[in-house]
C-alpha cells in the first residue's frame, strides 16, 4: 500500500469506541481510524457501497478490529462476508470483544478470524492489549498483497 495503513474499527458501543481510539493514540498509533458502528456500515466501507460508493477499493484496511455483538449485521456475519469475497478474504481480522464465550471463539476462528482478543475491563490492561495489537498488526505483520490469493 502506498498510503498510510488504515484501521477499520467496527464497534457499536460509544464508550468502547472512545476507549479503543484513546488507547491507540496513547500508544502513538496515529494511523487513520475508520469507525463503523454496525455490521452494515462495516460492509459498506469494505465493499465501497452505500455511503462509501466510489471509495477506492484498492485501499483496504491494514487490520479490521471487529466486535461480535453488533446491530443490523453481527460480527460473525461480517467476518463470513469478508472471507467469502476474493477482494477481502485475506484481510487481517482481529475479533475485539467483551465475550469470553467458548462458542464465540470457536465460531470466530472457524470463520477465519486471525486473532481473538477479549477486551480487558481495566484501561491500563486494555491500553497494553491495544499497544500489542498495533505493534503486531501495523508494524510486524506482512500483509498479503492486495488482489492476490
Amino acid at each position: 500500500m502506498t498510503k498510510e495503513a488504515v484501521i477499520l474499527l467496527v464497534e457499536d458501543n460509544v464508550d468502547d469506541e472512545m476507549l479503543t481510539v484513546r488507547a491507540l493514540k496513547h500508544n502513538r498509533i496515529h494511523n487513520e481510524i475508520i469507525i463503523a458502528h454496525d455490521g452494515v456500515e462495516a460492509l459498506d466501507f469494505l465493499f465501497a457501497q452505500g455511503a462509501f460508493t466510489g471509495r477506492d477499493m484498492s485501499v483496504l484496511p491494514q487490520v479490521v478490529l471487529l466486535d461480535l455483538k453488533l446491530p443490523k449485521v453481527d460480527g460473525l456475519e461480517v467476518l463470513k462476508r469478508i472471507r467469502a469475497d476474493e477482494r477481502t478474504r485475506l484481510l487481517p481480522v482481529v475479533i475485539l470483544t467483551s465475550s469470553n464465550e467458548e462458542r464465540d471463539r470457536v465460531d470466530s476462528y472457524g470463520l477465519g478470524a486471525n486473532s481473538y482478543v477479549r477486551k480487558p475491563v481495566d484501561f491500563g490492561e486494555f491500553s497494553e492489549a491495544v499497544r500489542q495489537l498495533g505493534l503486531y498488526w501495523l508494524l510486524l505483520n506482512q500483509p498479503a498483497p492486495v488482489g492476490r490469493s
